[in-house]
């Protein structure tokens, strides 16, 4: 027996708490920016995040409600996508704290920073990868804003690579479930997809 649940019937936040704890495991993008004056850099964890493109490299992530990340990316077309680390869980649930304008939650939070290469906003330097962004196009969606933004340079830890691949045990990825829970890598299945030419059919003896 299921529930049925109508999205027009219920409040905004109850089916909003209902998505997130059945869109999970969500990858967090850790976002990097800074003010038009270039004056604060702010960081922010955002857990609608994904792949938008290969060709070109875009990776997009959402601003539900308009935050200190979005009028950042708006005036200043950049940002820094940095994965959010296992190790620095309490740093990275701390900077999803609402701080006013003006105060940069690298600071607040004690964040180490470092200097991208190709874009204004700063990395986080104990972040294993950081992708360089310059904002490809925004659309909005009722009370959220989707952020699209074309990755100009990736940055990767050597620590995390085997061979020329980042490997999912050293990197240590966060994602966000529903409610307070957050996700970190247990086990990892592993399987090669099927070429439809290695598809074996049911024969017809099998389909009788």
């Amino acid at each position: 027996m299921r529930i049925d649940l109508d999205p027009a019937a219920m409040d905004r936040n109850s089916f909003y708490k209902l998505l997130t704890s059945v869109v999970v495991p969500r990858p967090i993008a850790w976002v990097s920016t800074v003010s038009r004056d270039a004056s604060t850099p702010n960081l922010a964890p955002h857990s609608f995040f994904t792949i938008a493109c290969v060709a070109p490299p875009v990776v997009q992530f959402t601003s539900v409600g308009r935050k200190d990340t979005l009028r950042n990316v708006e005036d200043t077309g950049e940002f820094v996508v940095n994965l959010a680390p296992e190790p620095l869980f309490e740093k990275i649930n701390a900077t999803a704290t609402d701080f006013p304008p003006g105060i940069s939650e690298f600071e607040a939070v004690g964040v180490e920073t470092e200097p991208s290469l190709r874009v204004k906003p700063p990395r986080v330097a104990d972040s294993p990868v950081a992708l360089e962004c310059a904002l490809h196009s925004t659309l909005c969606l009722g009370d959220s804003t989707v952020v699209m933004g074309r990755v100009l340079h990736a940055a990767v830890s050597e620590d995390v690579m085997d061979g020329r691949h980042p490997e999912i045990t050293k990197l240590r990825p966060l994602s966000r479930l529903g409610k307070d829970e957050w996700g970190a890598p247990g086990d990892v299945l592993e399987i090669s997809r099927i070429r439809y030419a290695d598809w074996e059919l049911p024969s017809r003896g099998d389909a009788d």
